[in-house]
């Protein structure tokens, strides 16, 4: 019983594809991929802030600029974010042809 359960669970794992070690260029993908599942929050937060302070700012032009402020940040951090993902894919793939 307990070697059916343990045979089951491996044909699990490999179907999710955790049964196989995986080479470092596939790992090193996996923890960029986290990373930048990480940011994505972290900007969706600080997106969904800055809308907050803008929407109770009740009209004040000094709470309004620094909602615009943490937005514009936020965006421009995302752009950062992403040309440095799209650099390191192409170096990535650069470096796989060559080898």
């Amino acid at each position: 019983m307990k070697e059916e359960i343990l045979k089951y669970l491996e044909i699990t794992a490999k179907a999710a594809g955790f049964g196989d070690p995986k080479s470092l260029p596939e790992i090193i993908g996996a923890i960029i991929g986290v990373f930048l599942s990480l940011l994505g929050v972290i900007f969706l937060i600080l997106i969904m802030y800055g809308g907050f302070l803008w929407m109770t700012s009740g009209g004040k032009e000094e709470k309004v600029l620094i909602a615009k402020k943490t937005i514009e940040n936020s965006i421009i951090g995302m752009i950062i974010i992403l040309s440095s993902y799209a650099i390191t894919q192409w170096v990535f793939q650069a470096v796989q042809g060559v080898v």
